[in-house]
């Protein structure tokens, strides 16, 4: 992760201290799939061993569990990554650990295996010793505001538009942003937002990323199942690129993730 990045990030934990007003300051980093926001938060990290880090992907309820919500509500939310389908209590019990930590203190951070699809056994779950300086958390849609209801008629692809023909999967989901996630949100005293330089993009990171964990080049099936995958995120990503969102430090990309500018947004 480059310099530039993670100046950005070093700003963004400056006025979150500022904020914080003597507690433990905690500084969210958001960005599309395969924006390098995981990256840029464990560099800081490696450099700040007293920063304490996870990330949103950590806190995905178990598929069990998101099976029953896609019985119950729409069978999407099988799907996990859309707000609706991470484990909230989690995150917020993690923060208060971590917040009320002293020098002795051995804080088990949350951890989730996508090969199970379950979050890690506890006793495999990353510790943090002590107490942290700053807490940093990454995930796709921290900052996301919540759509106007007229927003969410239209479908903004086909899968919307195949699978979600009466708008209940993305209702829901715009409800739970509007409600328990802007509560999670307001937790974090400050927001560096990782801007791609358009939705189009995001899908082309995301292969790279998927043929790296693969350890080969994809085939079409690949690349047809991680078009459609990027579409749960669609709506969400688009809004947030167009200014649906809270951020204190932007961070425009290009298409190879070199910074281009950095922006402070007004306060």
């Amino acid at each position: 992760m480059n310099s530039e990045a993670l100046n950005a990030l070093d700003q963004a934990v400056a006025i979150a201290r500022e904020r914080a007003a003597g507690r433990v300051p905690v500084v969210g980093v958001a960005g599309p799939q395969g924006s390098g926001k995981t990256t840029l938060v464990a560099a800081y990290a490696a450099a700040h061993r007293d920063a304490a880090h996870f990330s949103l992907d950590d806190l995905y309820l178990p598929a069990g569990y998101r099976r029953l919500i896609a019985q119950s509500v729409h069978p999407l939310f099988a799907t996990r990554g859309p707000p609706g389908t991470h484990n909230l209590l989690q995150l917020n019990e993690t923060l208060d650990e971590l917040q009320e930590a002293d020098a002795g203190a051995q804080t088990f951070l949350p951890a989730f295996d996508k090969v199970s699809d379950n979050p890690v056994h506890a006793a495999r779950k990353p510790v943090f010793r002590g107490k942290p300086s700053v807490i940093l958390v990454d995930g796709w849609c921290l900052g996301a505001l919540a759509q106007a209801d007229e927003a969410l008629a239209a479908p903004v692809n086909a899968l919307e538009a195949d699978e979600d023909k009466d708008a209940v999967w993305r209702k829901e989901i715009n409800a739970n942003l509007a409600g328990a996630y802007q509560l999670t949100f307001g937790r974090l005293d400050a927001i560096v937002a990782l801007q791609a330089p358009s939705f189009e993009i995001i899908q082309e990171w995301r292969c790279e990323q998927e043929a790296g964990l693969l350890g080969r080049a994809l085939a079409e099936a690949d690349r047809a199942r991680i078009a459609r995958f990027i579409q749960h995120f669609e709506r969400i990503t688009r809004h947030m690129m167009s200014g649906g969102r809270r951020a204190d430090i932007e961070v425009q990309l290009d298409e190879e993730r070199n910074v281009t500018e950095i922006r402070r947004t007004a306060s």
